[in-house]
């Protein structure tokens, strides 16, 4: 009796990334996954189900990955702010491989409104803090939609975004999370 051959999971969601990636996200399909994954179609069943469940597994990999470099980047006492904070960071210092990575898994996700809705519920008390009133909680919020405005519109191409552009938009950026006199 043959063992059945263990699928890498996160090599077929690397896959599925590329497939949107290259050929954009009306080409993912659990086939076109297949094929760039060099597995069959059932393999990737097998995995995830169904093409929903494919890109659900993509979001949810995204989310864990972000939260994790969100924590290694906040204070081990972090105040809420902090997290404006790490996300801005964390956007100045991306790369446009991983913008494109980004930009592959909010396509993908943008189909599916549970998915919008988790990520509204994950960004919602990012922007909307109790007792979040202050200059210098507004000035955060404000860093922060400029940071996420100017990392989508690099990610999605809508923008050429030279790295010497790059990091003077983050510099003026930076000027709003600077401590308050």
């Amino acid at each position: 009796m043959s063992k059945r051959p263990v699928i890498d999971r996160g090599k077929v969601l690397d896959a599925a990334e590329g497939v949107v990636m290259r050929e954009g996200v009306a080409a993912l399909s659990i086939g076109e996954v297949a094929k760039a994954a060099g597995i069959s179609k059932g393999g990737v069943q097998s995995c995830f189900g169904t093409k929903d469940g494919l890109i659900e597994a993509m979001f949810n990999r995204w989310k864990a990955e972000f939260e994790v470099a969100v924590r290694d980047n906040a204070p081990d006492e972090a105040e809420p702010l902090d997290s404006l904070r790490a996300h801005v960071q964390l956007m100045a210092a991306s790369d446009e491989a991983l913008g494109k990575r980004a930009a592959a898994v909010l396509a993908a996700m943008l189909s599916r409104e549970e998915l919008r809705q988790r990520s509204s519920d994950w960004y919602r008390p990012l922007l909307i803090q109790e007792g979040g009133e202050d200059e210098r909680s507004r000035n955060a919020r404000l860093a922060f939609l400029a940071a996420k405005g100017a990392f989508l519109l690099r990610s999605f191409g809508l923008m050429e975004v030279s790295e010497e552009e790059w990091q003077a938009i983050f510099r003026e950026i930076d000027t709003l999370l600077a401590p308050q006199e």
